[in-house]
């Protein structure tokens, strides 16, 4: 018999009754009935019911013992009794009777609870993750991730990609965060940079005519962290195709990343391959006031400025005459709701910066609130009767400049589908957002900047750039989202050297300083490029969707806190004075006050 088991925690079952086997785990549970103990010993592979009376030596060692100590039993498989049988266990219908428990590894008191799933304070299930990391909705997290990553480098390589490997010291990138720089020790004074991502890298490849390349990608960005974004790392399945149009990339792309979702959904509906909705980013701003919608949300928003042109509601006419808009958001239903739904939502909105949010009540087909009285019966009639609205159904209103307007109307549109029970959790909706603008105005700078990634192609090519007004330009640019999140991002790439160098003059930056900071893709330009493009899909926002939780370090084998933290192993640390000798490096204190 091996020295520490003959069988896995989860392996026993009916048929190996009367076997004598040999069982190694962590001391989950126990339950002392009076002279009979009870304990549930849990491995990798799941828990068996351990049982000890006062006719077994293993009684005294188990009596003393604390949960989460690693123990070796040797017993008897017996069967557990008609009214004992566990259904939501595999192994419960069977139960070993310990003959000799061994303590492999004491357990000192437990610093946080193991069994159950209650909440616990974040900086103590970081420091002890190695504690955390054994109670099951989290381990089971952590074999899902694993079988995703699994799952997703099966469908690549069945469909024509090649797994290859991309440099983790490179140089500094405009990815639209900050690097991680590392130290030069060789070269002093001069910098390395973890990869944001491997996208320069990726396109050299089809330069170099490997066609068909992917990898799951590590990637590493100094941004501040949130509850979809993990501070420092990630990994990302980023893949790259030569001679491909974007609806090429996405007809490729849908059945992995669906059937990565239909293979995990446990039976919950997904958007089939091949009939994700296309929908342009100009009709997402507008429909959902964003560019990630989660289309479980059945509330569309409407523009209906052109309501308000003349009114007796001067707020909204004042609003529309100086080039601002009004957004309308349906409360379906609402007729039994009081005035304080309304007016909580408003509240809700100046909470979050705005002015207000707007609204009307309708009860049995008649108005109220202000607005309605100030509009008119007969305006409102109207405007219910465009947005085929019934006659107990509410509506707000986010008025404002149209960015402005847009981000309230979006969040509003949320909250109201919540707050009405109207979003279905149990499905997966997955939708390719497309037409991304090329140029956006940054209001800081006073000046024209990307909107996405550098290295797209603008629609028109070079005539776009040189003859549109920059802000008009769309890009060959598309995320994929699936419930409310980014969970790809890609384009068809820019590969002429002339279109490349007239897109970075656009923003600002001359031909040397294009050669000086993409060199080595500007140089590949000029010797045979293939037209090709790709994108990137986030790993870990995939497994936390289909795994159902709401923070990515739930997902994660050691994540750091919201200060980009690891208090497990304690970094960032300082570094040794020799060490700072050898990277010709000295500290800045920052300034205080």
């Amino acid at each position: 018999m091996h020295p520490y088991r003959s069988h896995t925690c989860g392996a026993l079952a009916q048929a190996d009754v009367g076997q004598n086997v040999r069982l190694s785990g962590w001391v989950h549970r126990k339950r002392d009935h009076g002279g009979v103990l009870f304990i549930d010993l849990r491995d990798h592979y799941g828990i068996t019911q351990i049982v000890a009376d006062s006719d077994s030596a293993a009684l005294t060692v188990l009596e003393s013992v604390r949960v989460e100590s690693v123990v070796m039993i040797e017993g008897e498989v017996k069967a557990r009794s008609a009214g004992t049988i566990n259904p939501g266990l595999a192994t419960g219908e069977i139960e070993v009777y310990a003959r000799s428990a061994t303590v492999l590894s004491a357990a000192e008191e437990l610093p946080m609870p193991v069994a159950g799933e209650q909440e616990y304070p974040e900086d103590i299930r970081l420091r002890y993750r190695f504690l955390d990391l054994r109670r099951e909705t989290l381990h089971a997290n952590i074999v899902t991730r694993t079988k995703v990553i699994r799952d997703m480098r099966r469908r690549m390589e069945d469909a024509g990609f090649t797994e290859y490997s991309t440099p983790i010291l490179t140089a500094s990138s405009p990815e639209g965060a900050r690097d991680f720089l590392v130290p030069s020790r060789i070269h002093a004074g001069k910098f390395y940079a973890l990869p944001q991502a491997p996208q320069q890298y990726k396109q050299l490849l089809m330069v170099a005519g490997f066609d068909r390349y992917f990898q799951i990608a590590p990637c590493f960005r100094d941004e501040d962290p949130r509850a979809d974004r993990l501070p420092g790392e990630f990994y990302q399945l980023d893949l790259e195709m030569s001679f491909v149009t974007q609806e090429e990339v996405w007809e490729t792309m849908e059945p992995v990343i669906g059937g990565v979702f239909e293979t995990f959904a446990n039976g919950k509906p997904v958007t089939p391959s091949g009939s994700f909705p296309r929908i342009a980013y100009d009709e997402a701003m507008l429909k959902y006031g964003s560019d990630k919608p989660d289309l479980r949300n059945p509330l569309i928003i409407t523009d209906v400025a052109s309501h308000f042109t003349t009114s007796g509601f001067g707020l909204f006419e004042k609003i529309v005459a100086g080039g601002g808009t009004v957004r309308a958001i349906p409360a379906p239903g609402t007729a039994d709701k009081s005035r304080k739904f309304f007016d909580d939502m408003n509240e809700w909105a100046r909470s979050e910066g705005h002015a207000g949010l707007g609204y009307v009540t309708r009860k049995g087909g008649e108005f109220g609130g202000p607005i309605a009285k100030n509009h008119g019966a007969e305006g409102m009639e109207a405007l219910y009767a465009a947005l085929g609205l019934g006659p107990d159904d509410g509506l707000f209103f986010a008025a404002g400049k149209p960015e402005q307007a847009a981000k309230l109307a979006g969040a509003a549109r949320t909250r109201v589908a919540e707050q009405l029970g109207l979003i279905d959790k149990d499905r997966f909706e997955l939708c390719w957002i497309v037409d991304f603008p090329f140029y956006e105005w940054d209001e800081d700078a006073k000046k024209v900047e990307f909107s996405h990634n550098p290295f797209s192609m603008p629609q028109g090519g070079m005539d776009a750039l040189t003859s549109q007004d920059p802000l008009t330009i769309k890009a060959y640019q598309y995320d994929l989202v699936c419930n409310g999140y980014e969970i790809a991002s890609g384009s068809i790439r820019n590969q002429s050297p002339e279109t490349m160098v007239k897109a970075f003059e656009i923003v600002g930056l001359t031909k040397a300083d294009v050669e000086e900071r993409f060199g080595g893709l500007y140089r590949a330009f000029q010797y045979g490029a293939p037209p090709h493009g790709g994108m990137a899909a986030g790993v870990d926002r995939v497994v936390m969707l289909v795994c159902g939780a709401q923070n990515l370090r739930e997902i994660t084998l050691f994540p750091m806190n919201q200060r980009a933290e690891d208090l497990l192993m304690g970094a960032p640390s300082p570094a040794t004075n020799t060490q700072m000798r050898e990277l010709h490096l000295r500290t800045v204190e920052p300034s205080k006050g």
